[in-house]
């Protein structure tokens, strides 16, 4: 067991509940050594302290830089107070053990989410501190490391209850959260450079991210779960998104809800214009694009609204009370945007079981960034499938070009594309989907499936024809063969939008010719596995 606390360093750059915890530790006769601006703060709210420089007989040198970097502190924390050696040592070198150690860390990642410069980034690179709280946690059998402000009560009262001093499996916690923060922030720092000096796949590769939540269960009950804010950027800016978000009202999020939203959302953003999009399992089963929301949110649940039921709804606009009116006649998981309007708050609160979501701001669809996926013993990093094509990049391939209204379908229906499961096929009208075939093993069957849809569409909306009939179509990956264009020809398709390159394109651009439809090479595919 540990002997009784009667020396604690406290350095901190996060000044919150420190003026308590130095004001309990010394009401108990505890010395504090401090540092700079965390001294001042004690001070100021009057804890007797002793600087750093006075303890070690050494002043503060280099703006800072060196300073708790010395024998009589990293000895203080270091020493076994289980080995006479390490005692012996202790007292011929006039060390006093420090037994409490509370640090955290510059904040680097404020300074880059501020956009600073590279030099402000380089002195908010913190070195010192993680060499305490390194320090500390190695031997956190006698000492009891700090670095979140959060347990600073749990400490406090844990003291109070053991007599002056902690609990060895409080220690062990605080231990491994210590280490845990120093690897997070040096995680940071090492993305940032590898960023700065163009290293997309570094020889060594951290991810970090901090829990946000844990979830009830994973994908399925019997597996577990938990939301991390962070990510593959390796940069330690997270995107707005769902990971971020605010929950305004409504159940608690599963992991499929979280997973289906921001597959909604990453969708919804690829638009200027006002636009929703409905999902079901990470697909979407409507999407449109309006003159406002309310207008593409009706765009969008025509195209499969039997599927729509139970689904994610995003959209890229703060939500009105007009479209709040709508979707509260369906029975949705989630709802999505980036504001809700007070009056649309009011609408939706009747719904006491739908998650309504906010996020301030919508990811930037073309950013750079990073997508990590687990093997067996691995996992693959990929850059985030950010490329967006025009109609400039279009390439016409047939005898009939595409009019005005088909190409801008055209980019359309190729944008929802990139989010459906491949195989994807997406059959697209004025702005919206008329018809979506996704994850098929076949392009053609995926193909067959949306046409499908879109007659189940027509039939209970009491139409006389699908709205495939005329419409344009995309798809992910060229089309191998000829028989995957003919089946969008069968649904009634005119135009069609691919990325072409398959060794049998002269066939498949002879078998549009041959049906009088017109069609585009993107040059780009968009596979989503």
């Amino acid at each position: 067991m540990p002997n009784k606390i009667t020396r604690a360093l406290l350095s901190v750059s996060d000044k919150s509940g420190l003026a308590e915890l130095g004001a309990f530790l010394d009401a108990l006769g505890i010395e504090i050594l401090s540092t700079g601006g965390s001294a001042g703060a004690l001070r100021n709210a009057g804890v007797k302290v002793t600087d750093v420089s006075s303890h070690t007989g050494f002043p503060e040198i280099m703006d800072g830089r060196v300073k708790t970097l010395h024998p009589k502190i990293h000895g203080g924390i270091l020493a076994r107070r289980d080995l006479e050696s390490h005692r012996q040592a202790l007292e011929e070198q006039s060390i006093g053990p420090i037994d409490l150690v509370v640090v955290n860390l510059y904040p680097f990642e404020a300074t880059l989410a501020s956009g600073a410069n590279f030099e402000t980034c380089i002195e908010n690179i913190d070195i010192g501190g993680p060499a305490m709280v390194r320090a500390s946690a190695k031997n956190h059998s006698s000492v009891t490391i700090v670095t979140d402000p959060s347990d600073y009560q749990a400490v406090m009262d844990d003291i109070s209850a053991n007599n002056g001093v902690t609990s060895d499996g409080l220690r062990r916690d605080l231990a491994a959260k210590a280490f845990g923060h120093t690897a997070a922030y040096d995680a940071m720092i090492a993305g940032w450079l590898d960023g700065e000096r163009g290293e997309t796949f570094p020889l060594q590769r951290t991810q970090a991210g901090r829990l946000n939540q844990v979830l009830r269960y994973g994908e399925n009950p019997h597996q577990m779960a938990a939301l991390y804010v962070g990510g593959a950027e390796g940069d330690g800016v997270p995107r707005p998104g769902i990971a971020t978000a605010q929950q305004l009202q409504g159940k608690e999020l599963s992991y499929n809800n979280l997973n289906d939203t921001d597959a909604a959302f990453e969708l919804v953003a690829e638009f200027e214009q006002p636009a929703v999009a409905i999902i079901k399992h990470a697909n979407p089963c409507g999407v449109a694009m309006g003159e406002d929301l309310n207008a593409a949110y009706v765009k969008a649940l025509s195209c499969d609204p039997v599927s729509a039921f139970g689904g994610i709804i995003a959209l890229n606009r703060p939500l009105d009370a007009a479209t709040a009116e709508k979707i509260a006649e369906l029975f949705a998981e989630v709802v999505i945007a980036p504001e809700v309007d007070p009056d649309a708050r009011a609408v939706l609160a009747g719904k006491k079981n739908l998650r309504v979501l906010t996020t301030s701001a919508l990811p930037d669809p073309a950013a750079p960034g990073m997508t990590l996926k687990t093997l067996a013993g691995g996992f693959l990093l990929q850059s985030r499938d950010n490329g967006r094509i025009t109609e400039q990049d279009l390439k016409v391939v047939t005898k009939r070009a595409p009019d005005a209204k088909e190409l801008a379908d055209m980019v359309f229906a190729f944008r929802v594309a990139k989010h459906v499961k491949s195989n994807a096929i997406v059959y697209a009208r004025e702005g919206a989907t008329v018809g979506i075939g996704a994850g098929q093993m076949s392009r053609v069957d995926s193909s067959r499936i949306a046409a499908w849809k879109a007659r189940e569409a027509a039939e209970a909306a009491g139409l006389s024809e699908p709205a495939t009939i005329g419409a344009v179509v995309a798809s992910d990956a060229f089309f191998p063969f000829a028989d995957g264009l003919m089946a969008a020809v069968d649904a009634g398709a005119k135009a069609v939008i691919q990325p072409g390159g398959s060794m049998r394109d002269d066939e498949v651009i002879a078998a549009a010719d041959e049906a009088g439809l017109a069609m585009v090479f993107t040059g780009m595919r968009h596979f989503r596995h």
